[in-house]
C-alpha cells in the first residue's frame, strides 16, 4: 500500500515562494500519474493543481497556477515536488498529492495522500 507524505508548507507573503515536497513509501511512482490538490479555507472539495503524466511524461496545471508552479519528479527519491513561485493569497491552501492511473478526465485518484501540508499568503 502506497503512503504519501506531503510536506514543505509555510507562511509567506505575497510574491514569495515555496517547494513542497512528496514523499512515497510502499512503492514507487513509476507507473501512475501524480497529482498535486489543494483545499481552500472554507471549500469542501479539494481542486487540481498539477498532473504528471505517467505515460508520456507531460506535466498538466490548472489555469490560475500555469507560469508560477512547477511540478517535477525524482525517481531517484521516489519523491515529488511542487515548486510555488509568485505565490497569491488565493494560493493559501492545504496542499495534498496523490496517484492516480491518468491525468484529466477518466483518471482515478487512489486517495493515498496524507496530512497535507500548510500554505499560507499573507497580503
Amino acid at each position: 500500500e502506497v503512503q504519501l507524505v506531503e510536506s514543505g508548507g509555510g507562511l509567506v507573503q505575497d510574491g514569495g515562494s515555496l517547494r513542497l515536497s512528496c514523499a512515497a513509501s510502499g512503492s514507487t511512482f513509476d507507473d501512475y500519474a501524480i497529482g498535486w490538490f489543494r483545499q481552500a479555507p472554507g471549500k469542501k472539495e479539494r481542486e487540481g493543481v498539477s498532473c504528471i503524466s505517467s505515460s508520456d511524461g507531460n506535466i498538466y496545471y490548472v489555469d490560475s497556477v500555469k507560469g508560477r508552479f512547477t511540478a517535477s519528479s525524482d525517481n531517484a527519491k521516489n519523491a515529488v515536488y511542487l515548486q510555488m513561485n509568485s505565490l497569491k493569497p488565493e494560493d493559501t491552501a492545504i496542499y495534498y498529492c496523490d496517484i492516480g492511473t491518468m491525468c484529466g478526465s477518466g483518471g482515478i485518484w487512489f486517495g493515498a495522500w496524507g496530512q497535507g501540508t500548510q500554505v499560507t499568503v499573507s497580503s
